[in-house]
């Protein structure tokens, strides 16, 4: 993201036109671009720490499934917007970040796993009030992004529930577990 906005700083050109195009085929290589281009720095500051954080909150909670993951929020949080958005082009990373906070969110919840749902209290109370963001406001803000992105995070979450990070077992549930197997 920052490699993109400095290009057009250095070069001063703008890749705005690579964004979302909603319903129009030539705006599907939004889905693979816009969450890299961004309107101003302060717009890129504004969802570089939630990318950091959230990201970073995936890849460690995560580990074995965490790009697959990420590859599915990405393509279906731009996929959705493609084709629920309004006819204006959408740029930045925001359907990525509301894709990965309602994914930690709920997964966190349905896995019934402690730590995921510490994280998942964590997700609320860092970024509870981004979920604002899915209703309606103003011309200049992608809420269909944001609504495709949350959307996005819940169902993936709920598709991969039962694969990823489990509680441990001590080897006193193992052997339990053993003892109730045999005939």
């Amino acid at each position: 993201m920052w490699g993109v906005k400095l290009y057009e700083l250095v070069y001063d050109i703008s890749f705005i036109s690579y964004g979302v195009l909603p319903k129009e085929i030539t705006g599907l290589k939004g889905i693979l671009f816009s969450p890299f281009i961004h309107k101003d720095i302060s717009h890129l500051i504004n969802n570089t720490y939630p990318i950091i954080l959230l990201g970073g909150t995936l890849f460690f909670f995560y580990k074995k499934i965490a790009p697959q993951i990420f590859f599915w929020l990405f393509f279906t949080a731009g996929l959705w917007l493609w084709a629920i958005g309004r006819p204006s082009l959408h740029i930045g990373a925001s359907g990525v970040i509301y894709a990965l906070a309602s994914f930690i969110f709920v997964s966190g919840l349905i896995r019934k796993n402690p730590k995921l749902s510490a994280v998942s209290l964590i997700v609320v109370f860092l970024y509870g009030s981004l979920f604002w963001g899915i209703l309606p406001m103003g011309a200049e803000v992608s809420w269909e992004g944001h609504l495709s992105g949350f959307l996005a995070g819940i169902l993936i979450a709920i598709y991969y529930r039962k694969e990823g990070p489990s509680d441990k077992k001590y080897d006193w549930e193992i052997e339990e577990e053993l003892d109730e197997n045999i005939p």
